[in-house]
C-alpha cells in the first residue's frame, strides 16, 4: 500500500447544499460531479461530497452516531485485483475486514476496511476515474 489517500469522503445531508457552500467558499466542483456526488481536486487527492446514509450502507457501518463520524477514507488502486491483496492484510496488522470486495453501483470494485481505532477506509478501483502516475487522482 502507497502512502497516499485518493479521496477525503464527507458523508453529508444533503449533497446540494454542502456542494453550495463549498462553492460560495470559492472551491470549483470537478467536472466528474453528478447530483449524488461532488468531487472537489485538491492536487494530490480529492474531497468528495456524499450522503451520509449511503455511505455509511457502503461501508456496512451503522449510522448510530456512535461509531460512524461521517468521514471516509479512500484509497484507490490501479488493477482491482489490489483491493483483494490489500484486504487480505488488513487482519494481520490489527484491523478490521467491514466489506470484502464487490461490484458496486457506480461501475467499479470497493471493499472496506477499519483501522484498530475504527477509523473506516474504502479500497477501490474505478474503470472511470484513475491515477495518474504519482498516484493522484485524475477527475477530469
Amino acid at each position: 500500500m502507497d502512502q497516499r489517500i485518493s479521496f477525503i469522503t464527507l458523508g453529508v445531508a444533503d449533497v446540494a447544499r454542502a456542494r453550495g457552500f463549498y462553492e460560495a467558499l470559492g472551491w470549483q466542483a470537478s467536472a466528474a460531479s453528478t447530483e449524488g456526488i461532488v468531487y472537489f481536486d485538491l492536487g494530490t487527492m480529492a474531497l468528495t461530497l456524499f450522503g451520509r446514509g449511503p455511505q455509511a450502507r457502503n461501508a456496512g457501518i451503522d449510522d448510530d452516531g456512535a461509531r460512524f463520524s461521517g468521514v471516509t477514507l479512500t484509497y484507490q488502486v490501479r488493477r482491482r485485483e489490489e483491493i483483494y491483496q490489500l484486504l487480505g492484510r488488513v487482519t494481520a496488522a490489527g484491523g478490521t475486514v467491514l466489506k470484502n470486495a464487490e461490484k458496486v453501483a457506480w461501475g467499479g470494485y470497493a471493499g472496506w476496511f477499519c483501522d484498530p481505532d475504527g477509523h473506516p477506509w474504502e479500497v477501490a478501483w474505478s474503470p472511470k476515474l484513475g491515477l495518474d502516475a504519482q498516484g493522484h487522482p485524475r477527475l477530469a
